[in-house]
């Protein structure tokens, strides 16, 4: 990230000397929708100060670098920005080729769908693990993301609240420094499927460094990442849906819940473009799943009937949409199988 033209040029060549494909931004803004997946990132001495002013999240593996004199002016604004490293070119050109020889590899192999509720029980939760069990039937290696710290817990939805494994408080507290194969096998996972989700007593929101730590691990060592977010985006959760490649936001088939969804969607909407709605019934006034999606400017991904069974199933503690039948289980595998067809090249930043 860098507006600095011989900045750049060297950046490029170094990057080149190392086999490295890169990414270039000029400004904060321009670089915030690929922060979260990058291996590594560069921050130029020129935009250093604007990364400041426009809260970038702190992630692992930041590098402020300039030429000397001018990283001097760098010192000060890299422990706030959570800067491993202060780079002076000349200098440090070759200690630069080895990071990027070390961690230009793509990161961005596995596919992130991001899950909203467009008001509070509208069944984000259970659309999400309907998705995550969906794609590992499927044969996808699929990392389910519980982001929201007040919601009732992806592993009660799964049935997994017995299974050992971490959870976000211990990876909070590593601030995000882990071995993303070492992270996604520490997690509690049954065959293909590993999540991440909140202790029992754990209210706290997820720390930014931790969520970009994750979404590095996943997009390095699984398929497909299916992350349930916060109505009320903190900073991960900002972070996880600006790194998503498509996101779906399901609302109830309500006039309030319409007009309730609006509101978060016109947020939502600045982070993720790719964003749908999904409609559930019933819909005690009669509206449509399309007349629900024009009200709130969204395209139509699907909508789901009322389904009795499902709610006595997850009651017993067994995963939503895992016989792969009923109105759930058909709107996951369209859902997942979408993601997963489209193309997108993916590059090292």
């Amino acid at each position: 990230m860098t507006a600095d033209p011989d900045l750049l040029d060297d950046l490029v060549r170094l990057a080149a000397a190392a086999g490295t494909e890169v990414a270039v931004a000029t400004d904060p803004a321009a670089a915030r929708a690929g922060l979260a997946t990058a291996p590594l990132v560069l921050i130029g001495v020129d935009q250093a100060a604007s990364c400041l002013r426009a809260r970038l999240p702190r992630r692992p593996g930041t590098v402020i670098v300039g030429h000397t004199p001018a990283i001097e002016a760098a010192w000060e604004v890299a422990a706030p920005l959570g800067a491993e490293h202060v780079a002076a070119l000349p200098d440090a050109e070759p200690w630069l080729v080895d990071r990027f020889a070390a961690r230009g590899e793509p990161a961005e192999q596995g596919r992130i769908l991001a899950v909203i509720g467009g008001r509070g029980g509208a069944g984000a939760s259970i659309l999400a693990g309907g998705l995550a069990v969906t794609a590992v039937g499927d044969g996808h290696r699929t990392l389910l993301l519980d982001a929201d710290p007040v919601g009732g817990g992806l592993d009660l939805v799964l049935g997994w609240e017995g299974l050992d494994g971490l959870r976000w408080p211990a990876l909070a507290a590593t601030g995000g420094r882990v071995d993303p194969p070492a992270l996604l096998e520490a997690l509690p996972h049954r065959g293909d499927l590993v999540l991440l989700s909140f202790a029992r007593d754990d209210v706290h929101p997820v720390p930014a460094a931790a969520m970009a730590a994750t979404l590095d691990a996943g997009r390095r060592g699984r398929d497909v990442i299916v992350a349930d977010l916060p109505r009320r985006l903190d900073e991960a959760a900002t972070l996880a849906l600006e790194a998503a490649d498509q996101a779906v936001m399901i609302v109830p088939a309500e006039l309030r819940a319409t007009a309730a969804a609006a509101r978060i969607a016109a947020v939502a909407r600045m982070h993720c473009e790719n964003l749908a709605v999904v409609v559930r019934g019933p819909a005690p006034g009669k509206l449509k799943a399309r007349e629900v999606a024009r009200s709130i400017g969204l395209p139509l991904a699907g909508s789901l009937r009322p389904e009795p069974a499902l709610c006595r199933a997850l009651e017993r503690g067994d995963a939503p949409a895992a016989d792969g039948r009923g109105p759930l289980a058909e709107l996951c595998k369209r859902l997942i199988r979408r993601l997963t067809s489209d193309d997108r090249a993916g590059v090292a930043a």
